[in-house]
């Protein structure tokens, strides 16, 4: 069986498990630098994730 047809089985797409994995470990961690070591991805991207995570925390955007 390949991978691609065990996701279809499922009905779940490799990237939405891989976003899902991604917020798990934000939520875990509220660390943008480790989503970006452990993951690859973007600072940008890490903040947002983080920011998902934990809406609470949030800081106030600079002009």
């Amino acid at each position: 069986m390949r991978l691609r047809s065990a996701f279809d089985q499922i009905g779940l797409l490799p990237r939405r498990l891989w976003a899902d994995r991604v917020l798990d470990e934000a939520r875990e961690t509220a660390d943008p630098v480790r989503l970006v070591r452990l993951f690859g991805i973007h600072p940008k991207i890490a903040v947002k994730y983080v920011h998902t995570a934990h809406p609470d925390k949030a800081l106030p955007r600079i002009r």
